[in-house]
């Protein structure tokens, strides 16, 4: 029993420490994903920059100066596009 007891400890300190705060982080960004709207500024991972035009399920398509582009949702950057958002 004694033997066990670190190992126990080492799983309770990886899951609080690791797994949890990457649970909360994933229903974050699903937050943000579904709160999105035709109309906002964004920013996507890959560094492009544009507003929602139109949306669909699980697509939007973003307008940019070059034109517009169909991408995953998935695709928007939260931590990004709530900093353009600020600096409006």
């Amino acid at each position: 029993m004694e033997s066990l007891l670190p190992i126990v400890a080492m799983v309770v300190v990886f899951y609080f420490f690791m797994i949890r705060p990457q649970q909360q982080r994933m229903k974050k960004e699903k937050a943000f994903e579904s709160s999105l709207k035709v109309g906002d500024r964004i920013i996507t991972k890959s560094g492009i920059h544009g507003k929602i035009a139109e949306m669909a399920d699980t697509t939007v398509v973003i307008e940019t100066m070059a034109g517009k582009i169909k991408m995953e949702r998935s695709a928007i950057s939260m931590e990004m596009s709530a900093k353009l958002n600020e600096k409006k």
